[in-house]
């Protein structure tokens, strides 16, 4: 899937990093979440916040995609001017 948007530094937060580190199905499930928040697939949101993406990515706005698989759900959170992208656990936020 091509990106629809350059994504900037790509960043983790600690507690992601380290269920990386030790959990290799949780870092392939971010692997994929992360390209799909590229190609514009913002997983698990309701419809009005996809639309609200869409609107987002247009306008140079900030981006949230949510993923889950089980029971564990991250958030991934690309900001306005496109310097960074972050992959966190919604707790964290």
């Amino acid at each position: 899937m091509p990106a629809k948007f350059n994504p900037g530094k790509i960043v983790a937060t600690q507690k992601v990093v380290e269920k990386i580190k030790t959990d290799p199905n949780f870092a392939s499930f971010v692997n994929h979440s992360l390209q799909r928040h590229l190609a514009g697939d913002w997983g698990d949101l309701c419809q009005e916040d996809k639309k609200e993406n869409e609107f987002s990515l247009k306008n140079n706005l900030r981006l949230l995609s949510a993923y889950k698989k089980a029971n564990t759900k991250i958030w991934i959170i690309t900001e306005a001017d496109r310097s960074a992208t972050t992959i966190l656990f919604p707790e964290e936020y």
